[in-house]
């Protein structure tokens, strides 16, 4: 038998064609590479020195030399193989077309977006992505003439819909809040790049570095007139400490006056001990850039450290005051109240009289775990109550309080939960407890308990709400804790169905915590901002309870603000000249006096009375501007964490703390910026930077479900709009943080 010279043909085997689809030795995209013998690699690129199995020739090149050499395509001046067949180079090219498809099988298949002109009967396994009008058979026969009409193709209806689509696939895939749609920017973006033919929206790397950097920049620049501001209207710098995802010490400092709050840094202190040394130092770097002049108060936790902190911040600038946050202090009283603990014998007495309170806390939280851990109990309690069961961190402010007026409201619903059938009937959990859960809630001593219990605690969760927002305050501070004491003296002397002259043991133990509290929160600057509301003189609010005393007659008032103004001015000439100053004032005398002052000192507020009228006294109405638009709490720095939260989440904990840190500060300070603005407070856009996924709108329907059901409420401006016409009393939320 005679031998060919012929070398074998690779898709054939013995004269029968192998399957494609069996050659999984070849490389898809590079098939022919099957056809001849790599013998070295060459240096750079793809290159090999190889021998043709056909005509045993060799060359050195790419893949492309390959092709061009057995199929005669590709580049000229590269000598064809002409050992090959007709049939074989047929072949190739069969296994080359082969290769193509097995690539496009391959690939990964993107989903269509949603068409109103698509045909239902079309297969959904079409995932064609071309924005291309589809062709006349795909169509549904009664949308066609829809989509050829002249107005269709006028309006490019079928693009508007293929554009709204991967819209809404980008909130869907990245798990976009809703309330996005409402951000202006959001819709401002898409409006700009409508006028720009071919527009690319910015990648990765750009977003994260260079227009990151670029927006703070301009931030600051837009920020420089509130700063300018500063020296004439004062400032505060609020300070507190948090721990990002990943545990490390983030240091908050933000400035904040009637203007609002404006972050200035968030510190990463990890691997430094937090004493008071080291946060004193931090504060007066911040003071620095600010400038000293311009800084009122430093307002912080009561904390042991940051107690020496505000020490050594103000032996440095003995004008500026340290200021204990009034929500903190409130809280640290509520807390006292409603779980003593017996430490020392001074506590002994609170003790005795407030560990009721604390056996009733056990209580509640008792029968809200045995509802909320046993899922059937959890039903029907649903099915019976139409707010829900609260879970609150017992560190977070007035959590006692919070509670305690929700299960008030819910008593019914957990009294007929109770005594239904069901809660008999079901047997599958503990018995025994789900009797002693049923006998508590039918307990009317223990609902008796909890009324008392409110009714004397509420008063302070009134102020707590109050201080705990942006809004200027420091000059109402004394009035408030002045009022509150007397409220709850009020309850407590209403329960026990005694004279407000009388003794009370339970009363005396309450109230020796709140003067406590008071003694080592009070400072000569509230007594200063105090003196300086107009409205504490006027003749309707002295006549609005017996009792009650201008500024200049109260002793304790009239100490602290001699110290408050031997501190600031130190010249005896200059510190008389402004006790004369506020002599006038307090007396009405001079201009003071005439008709119109007088009668706007209850109706203007503090602020813009001292700018009508306080011309006369010029050293005591620059203090006043200062002084009358300070907050009395560290909240906004608070507010500043959830910020924080939300973008340094668990799901981004691998940001860099600086990185986070400018995140943080373009979100807060363009929403400081954006506020101002009218169309922020009306319109379709109304408040867009508020509450995110924890309701989609702002209709009447959201606002009762938040009202009903919401704990935590950071926003104060949120507050305002769904609770800001209630009784507290009567129809209060539990706007809570948690």
């Amino acid at each position: 038998m005679s031998t060919s010279n012929t070398p074998p043909d690779p898709l054939h085997d013995g004269g029968e064609e192998i399957n494609i689809d069996d050659l999984s030795n070849i490389d898809d995209k590079a098939p022919l590479w099957i056809y001849v013998n790599k013998i070295e690699k060459m240096v750079g690129g793809g290159s090999w020195r190889f021998e043709c199995k056909f005509c045993n020739t060799k060359y050195s090149g790419s893949y492309c030399r390959v092709t061009t050499h057995l199929l005669k395509d590709g580049a000229k001046g590269i000598k064809e193989c002409l050992k090959v067949t007709s049939q074989q180079r047929a072949n190739m090219r069969k296994l080359v077309d082969e290769c193509k498809k097995r690539i496009q099988r391959a690939a990964p298949k993107t989903v269509p977006l949603p068409s109103s002109t698509r045909n239902a009967s079309h297969s959904s396994l079409d995932y064609d992505m071309s924005y291309s009008v589809p062709i006349a058979n795909e169509l549904d026969p009664k949308r066609r003439k829809t989509m050829d009409s002249p107005l269709a193709k006028a309006f490019k209806n079928e693009e508007r819909e293929q554009c709204d689509g991967e819209v809404a696939r980008m909130y869907y895939t990245g798990g976009l809040s809703f309330n996005l749609a409402r951000n202006p920017h959001y819709q401002n973006s898409y409006k700009r790049a409508s006028n720009i033919p071919g527009y690319v929206p910015p990648g990765y790397e750009a977003l994260r570095a260079g227009l990151l950097q670029k927006e703070k920049k301009n931030l600051e620049l837009h920020l420089q007139p509130l700063k300018n501001s500063w020296k004439q209207k004062g400032v505060s710098i609020c300070s507190d400490g948090w721990s990002d995802p990943q545990r490390r010490p983030i240091f908050n400092l933000l400035a904040a006056n009637e203007s609002g709050p404006m972050m200035l840094r968030a510190i990463n202190t990890h691997g430094e001990t937090k004493t008071g040394e080291m946060i004193a130092e931090l504060i007066i770097d911040c003071i620095k850039e600010v400038g000293h002049e311009s800084v009122v108060q430093v307002v912080t936790d009561n904390a042991a450290n940051c107690v020496k902190a505000g020490s050594l911040i103000s032996a440095k600038y003995p004008t500026i005051f340290w200021t204990p946050c009034v929500v903190h202090t409130l809280n640290l009283a509520l807390k006292n109240i409603c779980s003593p603990l017996l430490n020392t014998r001074t506590d002994e007495g609170v003790y005795d009289s407030c560990s009721w309170i604390k056996s009733l806390s056990e209580d509640v939280n008792w029968i809200k775990n045995f509802i909320m851990n046993h899922g059937m109990r959890l039903v029907m309690f649903t099915e019976h109550c139409d707010l829900k069961l609260l879970t609150i961190a017992s560190t977070r402010f007035a959590s006692t309080v919070v509670m305690f007026k929700r299960f008030k409201k819910i008593k019914t619903g957990l009294q007929q939960m109770v005594i239904s059938t069901k809660w008999d009937d079901y047997k599958e959990d503990n018995v025994t407890k789900a009797y002693a859960v049923k006998q508590k809630i039918l307990d009317e001593m223990f609902w008796d308990e909890l009324e008392y219990a409110l009714s004397f605690t509420l008063p302070i969760y009134s102020v707590i709400r109050a201080a705990d927002t942006d809004k200027p305050s420091l000059h109402l501070v004394y009035e408030w804790w002045d009022n509150m004491i007397q409220n709850v003296k009020k309850a407590i002397f209403r329960k026990e169905r005694k004279k407000l002259d009388e003794e009370s043991v339970f009363w005396n133990a309450v109230n020796s915590v709140l003067i406590s509290r008071w003694n080592k929160s009070n400072t000569p600057l509230h007594c200063m901002a105090h003196s300086l509301n107009p409205k504490y003189y006027s003749s309707e609010w002295l006549g609005e309870e017996t009792n009650r005393k201008s500024p200049h007659q109260d002793l304790e008032v009239t100490r602290e603000r001699k110290n408050c103004i031997m501190r600031y001015f130190t010249d005896p000439d200059e510190r008389r000249e402004v006790n004369v100053e506020y002599s006038n004032f307090s007396l009405c005398l001079e201009d003071f006096g005439t008709v119109d002052a007088m009668h706007d000192r209850f109706i203007l507020e503090p602020l813009k009375w001292w700018a009508v009228h306080g011309a006369l006294a010029p050293k005591l109405q620059a203090l006043a501007f200062k002084l009358l638009g300070q907050p009395s709490s560290s909240s906004c720095c608070e507010r500043n964490w959830s910020t924080y939260k939300f973008i340094h989440s668990a799901t981004r904990n691998k940001l860099a703390p600086q990185r986070a840190e400018d995140l943080v500060f373009v979100h807060t300070n363009l929403r400081l910026l954006s506020r101002k603005s009218s169309a922020y407070k009306n319109g379709p856009n109304q408040m867009w930077d508020l509450g995110g996924d924890q309701f989609d709108s702002l209709d009447e329907s959201n606002l009762g479900r938040l009202e009903s059901e919401d704990l935590s409420l950071d926003e104060p401006d949120l507050e305002a709009v769904l609770f800001g016409e209630t009784n507290e009393n009567e129809n209060g939320d539990d706007g809570q943080k948690n």
